[in-house]
């Protein structure tokens, strides 16, 4: 009898977990954008890490008990906490700056980082098809940044760095799958979170190097002010939010291929095209669209390429 699967490359549930988190993920990009003029981005972390907290710790002890956050691997979880934190305020840096359509596409270079780093660190094998999608995607974020140009803004290269970092973190993810659950790891990531926003507040928080230069800039280094009762509870959802979001991510890489459920991050792109409308009348010109459709095509072909080869694997041979 031929045997299911393993748990480690169930692609469908992988897949659907990292769509959702998208979309959920979504929403407090919405919830950044929206404070990143009045507040400071450690601000927003600290809020919404101690709001995370009584959540992820729920699922933790839901998932196997709050015993298994004695793990031997908490070396390992702070580092990829630590990566983590760096990526995220590196998006949310960029968020502050850039039209949310540019800023997520730019961020897409996460799925293109994570089938590399897989290939290089997990042995992860991907053809020479998947190979020239990947270069396109990168020539679509070329075509979106437009280095040389007035359209070129230095915020633009730090949601490039949020997705190599982001990438790493999650190829991690997949490496400490077979040992860690995602409740875990995404705890282990908010504890990250909140020690690195309340050590840039320490630094930040009384408003001495405060500059409003920079939109990037200013959401880093402002100083902390009372929040309305609105933008209170907004920044508190953001931990809601990212309780969730960080479960699902880190779920969809701990249970799929990396190669497989990376290209379904693209789906971030349609929420943040939407919202970015909604709220702010955004939409990417002529050759920004054209870079974003390079960059989602080459998602949906190396999905492509992923589910025939799969397929030829599936036949037994003659």
């Amino acid at each position: 009898m031929p045997q299911s699967p393993p748990l480690m490359h169930d692609s469908v549930r992988g897949i659907a977990s990292l769509c959702l988190g998208v979309a959920v993920f979504s929403i407090q990009d919405l919830i950044i954008k929206l404070i990143s003029g009045d507040y400071p981005v450690h601000q927003a972390l600290v809020f919404r890490s101690i709001t995370a907290f009584p959540l992820l710790l729920t699922l933790v002890a839901l998932g196997g008990g709050l015993r298994t956050l004695a793990t031997s691997g908490w070396k390992v979880l702070l580092v990829r906490g630590a990566i983590m934190f760096t990526a995220y305020t590196s998006y949310y840096l960029g968020l502050a700056a850039l039209p949310m359509a540019i800023c997520v596409a730019l961020y897409f270079t996460a799925p293109m980082f994570i089938t590399l780093l897989s290939v290089l660190f997990l042995g992860e094998r991907v053809d020479v098809q998947r190979w020239v999608a990947l270069l396109l995607g990168f020539v679509g974020v070329l075509i979106v940044v437009r280095p040389g140009t007035e359209a070129f803004d230095w915020a633009m290269l730090l949601p490039v760095y949020a997705g190599f970092s982001y990438g790493l973190s999650m190829v991690m993810a997949r490496w400490l799958g077979s040992r860690e659950t995602a409740a875990v790891m995404a705890s282990y990531g908010n504890a990250v979170f909140l020690l690195g926003a309340l050590a840039l507040s320490a630094v930040f928080g009384s408003g001495e190097f405060a500059s409003e230069s920079h939109k990037s800039l200013g959401f880093l280094v402002r100083g902390w002010s009372t929040p309305t009762t609105t933008d209170f509870m907004l920044m508190a959802a953001c931990g809601v939010v990212a309780a969730a979001g960080l479960v699902l991510l880190t779920q969809a890489y701990r249970i799929a291929e990396a190669s497989v459920v990376a290209p379904f991050e693209y789906t971030g792109m349609v929420w943040s095209v939407i919202l970015g409308f909604l709220f702010w009348n955004e939409l990417p010109d002529a050759q920004g669209w054209a870079g974003i459709t390079i960059i989602i095509g080459a998602g949906l072909y190396i999905l492509y390429r992923e589910q025939q080869v799969k397929r030829r694997a599936a036949v037994p041979a003659a």
